[in-house]
């Protein structure tokens, strides 16, 4: 047992996939220029605060968290 170290798969199991509230956030990809990562997330209306949900690897990864969080149509890109 190591003091300190967490595992983090069993907390990603345990904690809840997360809330989105249309009215106050919008689902965005963060984008970097450079390597062309990307990752989905949801960003507030009034601050522009960016919370990260999950890297996106491919258009597989893309819909696994449109069906998540039943989001439809276009996802707007950020740089």
């Amino acid at each position: 047992m190591f003091f300190g170290k967490k595992d983090r798969k069993k907390d990603r199991a345990q904690s809840p996939a997360g809330s989105y509230d249309p009215a106050s956030q919008e689902a965005v990809l963060r984008c970097s220029i450079c390597n062309g990562e990307q990752v989905a997330g949801f960003r507030d209306k009034k601050t522009g605060a960016f919370t990260e949900v999950m890297f996106i690897r491919s258009s597989a990864d893309l819909q696994e968290f449109r069906s998540q969080y039943g989001i439809s149509g276009e996802i707007k890109k950020i740089y």
